[in-house]
Parts: C-alpha cells; sequence; structure tokens
C-alpha cells in the first residue's frame, strides 16, 4: 500500500507590471518566482513553479516549508 499524496497549499503574491504582465512571488519558498503575460497563465505557471521547487527539495532530501495559516481579525489596527 503506497502513501497517500498530501495537498500542499502556498500563498502566492502577484504584481500586474508596468509592460502589463504578471510576476509572482512564493513568498514561503524563498526564490520561487515566475512571471506570466495574462493572470490566467501567471497562476498556471505559479503551480508549476512551486511543483518543481518541491520537486527539487525532495530530491536535495531537504524540508518542505508549510504555512501556518494567519486570521486576523476585523477590528485590528494596521
Amino acid at each position: 500500500m503506497g502513501t497517500k499524496p498530501i495537498e500542499l497549499k502556498f500563498t502566492i503574491l502577484i504584481e500586474r507590471n508596468d509592460e502589463g504582465s504578471y510576476t509572482v512571488t512564493v513568498p514561503s519558498l524563498h526564490g520561487c518566482i515566475t512571471q506570466g503575460d495574462t493572470w490566467e497563465e501567471a497562476v498556471a505557471n505559479a503551480k508549476e513553479a512551486i511543483a518543481g521547487y518541491i520537486e527539487a527539495l525532495r530530491a536535495l532530501g531537504k524540508p518542505i516549508p508549510l504555512e501556518v495559516p494567519v486570521e486576523v481579525a476585523a477590528e485590528a489596527v494596521l
């Protein structure tokens, strides 16, 4: 019996560039950056970049960073 795959979720930050394309960073995965000409392409490329990053970590025997969900109360003052 094989191990059941786990689903990992990572926050991505998408920024629209002056040229109209999008840059995507994954804060929990240092150096994991990609881009896309459209929003949809940027998100698809981010999924691919995250998968490649995780695959590289596994190949190197490195731990996979996990995010801890944080909730901010609506009345919080920033």
